[in-house]
């Protein structure tokens, strides 16, 4: 493990590796940038509300998710163009954790600004459609699809279970979710995730300075130790994808929290990592 970028975010998180441009982007929700690295020098750019997730569109643009709408994101002159608006009529609520589906859909998250239980939602944007798939969430985290295309996983992280959601054709739910992992006995707070290529799935674990494997059974295989007690959530990168990159987080720490973890709101590379798969581009029609 080694240190990607040493800028430090109150609230790292939404990394998105650009397959394309051979990029890292990720946000500062609460410090409202966006960040990329490649093999050049940082880059950022000044948001004017809290951003989260992203999912590329082509070489200059981003699809970004903020506190009030789905936008498009020009990279070349950071200006956004909306898409759908979400959520924007309600004060109490942004965006969090979102990634692009293999079915050409974008899934979102919203929580309360202060975790207020129940406040959020996950929604799927698909051709147009905002469409609301699962309501009273309160920490909506790990999202992210079956390598099979067979389904959906996600989080309500206080509830410590993952789910498992089947979907349809055109990457739409069917039938309720069920429980792929119950890790409320072992005091983890499951974050973000990404599937790797073998279907496995890697999840950061807020409190545990760790991201952790399940197979798709929801048995654990393994730990990726990171310097920092809030990692927030994983992407893989790099030519061959087996770059994993974390985000992490300062929110929450106390000064001596810092002091011990002085790399907290870093983010972070593991080399040789089990492989990944590309994130797949979002069709703006």
């Amino acid at each position: 493990m080694t240190t990607f970028d040493t800028t430090l975010c109150e609230l790292g998180e939404g990394p998105l590796w650009h397959p394309e441009r051979q990029e890292l982007f990720w946000f500062d929700i609460t410090g409202r940038r966006l960040y990329a690295r490649g093999a050049d020098d940082l880059r950022q750019w000044e948001l004017p509300e809290m951003h989260s997730a992203a999912a590329w569109i082509d070489q200059e643009r981003l699809l970004v998710a903020s506190e009030t709408g789905l936008w498009t994101f020009e990279l070349e002159t950071g200006s956004r163009a909306l898409l759908a608006p979400l959520e924007a009529e309600n004060a109490v609520t942004r965006s969090n954790d979102g990634r692009c589906d293999p079915w050409g859909g974008f899934w979102i998250g919203t929580m309360g600004k202060s975790a207020e239980t129940g406040a959020g939602a996950i929604y799927r944007f698909a051709q147009g459609e905002l469409r609301q798939l699962f309501p009273d969430i309160s920490i909506p985290n790990a999202i992210c699809f079956d390598a099979e295309r067979g389904c959906a996983y996600f989080t309500d992280t206080p509830t410590g279970l993952l789910w498992r959601v089947a979907v349809d054709s055109a990457g739409w739910p069917t039938g309720a979710p069920d429980v792929l992992a119950d890790v409320r006995d072992l005091g983890l707070n499951l974050d973000g995730a990404v599937v790797l290529a073998d279907g496995r799935i890697a999840v950061a674990c807020w409190g545990d300075s760790a991201v952790h494997v399940l197979t798709p059974e929801g048995e654990f295989q393994g730990r990726f130790p990171m310097p920092a007690p809030h990692v927030t959530c994983p992407a893989m990168g790099g030519a061959d994808f087996t770059r994993m990159f974390c985000t992490s987080a300062t929110e929450g720490l106390s000064a001596d929290d810092l002091t011990d973890a002085p790399l907290s709101g870093a983010t972070f590379v593991i080399e040789g990592a089990p492989a990944g798969r590309p994130e797949p581009a979002f069709p703006l029609s």
